[in-house]
């Protein structure tokens, strides 16, 4: 983004819209995955309303490798009034069969909100605040502009959804909400992006309890590796970078054995807003290093691991 940001005066400013858009004693939850957008807009909600704010983490067995630890200790250092709904049962069962990835963003996008209507009810809440910030709403469409992909808090939510929609940041870019962050002292301000619908688009395909624990641990080292050769002054860290589970299989070799696996792809980018975007020319060393780990930590499930050269445009960031 180009021209001055006044962070002060966009957080006065996003308080007393969420104190106008939500009166006393009016109660709303919030839909916080612990990403800077949903921290942000958590934090000045709280700020906003107090105790009539109740923070919701959904633990829909999609999330990466000790997020749920991870984002309960920064709802704790914020004071922030919060509740972990584990549902991860709920939405294996929605996503069974499903394959498309419109499909599984519509599915995760309803789940998400009968998860939060019913905590919604036990709480008194009939607001619900969100993160959404401009890429989202722009690349989910509207009658004027093409759907790119449905963000599961846009082009996801059901239709008869019955709680009013407060979104404090629907105007702002990733770049401008991370200044926020930053002025707010919110531990997340630096954290990468992570999918809505989390680790079920980054595992092509339909979408089971087996799959999703190989793209999550697959994704742990490529995290892992890259902030290690990070530290070690080897690579400057890209903006955001993931593994993807290819839902095919291909034939490869362990020992003199033949093994049949399947392919990890590893993405990563650099960008300032998330609108476009460049692959990150990571060395080859770390690349390889990543390739090892990934075989030799999962060897009867994948053995085969490619490296995703495509910048935004012509791909999105995210496979799905």
């Amino acid at each position: 983004m180009t021209g001055f940001f006044d962070e002060q005066g966009f957080i006065d400013e996003a308080i007393a819209m969420i104190q106008e858009s939500i009166p006393a004693p009016g109660k709303a939850i919030i839909a916080c995955s612990g990403g800077v957008d949903s921290m942000v807009t958590a934090t000045l909600a709280s700020k906003a309303i107090g105790d009539r704010l109740l923070a919701i983490y959904v633990d829909s067995g999609l999330m990466r490798k000790g997020e749920t630890d991870e984002v309960e200790a920064m709802m704790k250092n914020m004071g922030i009034n919060y509740k972990v709904a584990h549902a991860a049962d709920e939405y294996f069962d929605a996503l069974k069969g499903v394959e498309d990835p419109e499909g599984k963003r519509k599915v995760i996008g309803e789940k998400f909100i009968r998860v939060f209507e019913r905590h919604a009810r036990e709480f008194g809440a009939t607001y619900l605040l969100q993160g959404t910030i401009a890429p989202d709403w722009i690349e989910s469409g509207d009658g004027v502009r093409d759907t790119i992909k449905s963000h599961h808090n846009v082009g996801g939510l059901p239709k008869d959804m019955n709680m009013t929609l407060v979104e404090p940041l629907r105007d702002l870019y990733k770049d401008e909400v991370r200044q926020v962050a930053r002025k707010l002292g919110v531990e997340a301000s630096e954290r990468q992006p992570f999918p809505g619908p989390a680790l079920a688009i980054r595992c092509l395909g339909e979408v089971t309890p087996e799959k999703v624990e190989i793209v999550r641990e697959a994704c742990f080292i490529v995290e892992d590796e890259i902030m290690k050769a990070v530290g070690n002054g080897e690579a400057v860290r890209p903006w955001q970078y993931f593994a993807v589970l290819l839902p095919s299989k291909s034939v490869g070799v362990q020992g003199d054995r033949r093994a049949y696996g399947y392919t990890v792809a590893i993405r990563a980018v650099d960008s300032i807003d998330g609108m476009t975007a460049t692959f990150s020319k990571l060395p080859l060393e770390v690349l390889n290093r990543i390739s090892v780990r990934i075989t030799d930590t999962m060897k009867s499930q994948v053995n085969r691991v490619v490296y995703d050269i495509t910048s935004k445009p012509p791909a999105t960031i995210e496979w799905e």
